[in-house]
């Protein structure tokens, strides 16, 4: 069976928003896009190419899967981010698209929880969700996430999108790894125990 791993990059107060780019998502006015850029490191990149190895799909909302096939498919071989996205299974999550055009892609519409448990039932490495907060909160509702992998950064942004919200269901996440980076970046790996 496949492990399935949320990766968000996430603030002290719990925002997952646009950390990329300003105009990424501006949704209800958040103006702080970009956010997470200056915290890059040696450390986070050797962290990100483990995670890129151990990885064989990656499951994408809406939204965020417009966003990267927009720019990853010209950002060439020589990025690693890049080299990764693009020559991975991608499956992205839509009630509306019938085709996608970035190489490796097949479209999920109906029962997204269904559709990605038969996809963790199947042979392969790690199925990663990259952002994609709607998504997540999705697959967390139907208890399909293996892991969380959260770059906990130092910066306090005051509003915008969380991984977790508010809910009536307690859960509980057992601590697998933390790593800190040169920048005071936390790089955790979370297990929910259930």
């Amino acid at each position: 069976m496949r492990k399935l791993v949320v990766i968000e990059f996430m603030s002290l107060d719990g925002v997952v928003q646009a950390p990329g780019d300003p105009q990424e998502d501006t949704e209800a006015g958040f103006v702080h896009g970009g956010w997470q850029r200056p915290y890059f490191d040696d450390v986070f990149m050797r962290e990100a190419a483990g995670g890129m190895a151990a990885t064989d799909a990656q499951l994408f909302g809406r939204k965020t899967y417009d966003k990267m096939a927009s720019f990853w498919p010209t950002a060439g071989d020589e990025d690693p981010f890049a080299r990764h996205l693009n020559s991975v299974d991608k499956y992205v999550a839509s009630r509306s698209m019938t085709q996608a055009t970035w190489q490796n892609t097949t479209v999920l519409n109906g029962d997204v929880a269904a559709q990605v448990s038969e996809l963790k039932a199947q042979e392969g490495g790690t199925i990663s969700v990259l952002g994609s907060v709607a998504l997540a909160q999705t697959l967390m509702h139907h208890d399909l996430v293996d892991e969380y992998v959260l770059a906990i950064h130092p910066v306090v942004l005051g509003s915008g999108k969380k991984l977790f919200r508010s809910s009536a269901q307690l859960r509980r996440l057992q601590l697998l790894d933390v790593t800190p980076t040169t920048t005071g970046v936390l790089l955790t790996t979370y297990r929910p125990t259930r």
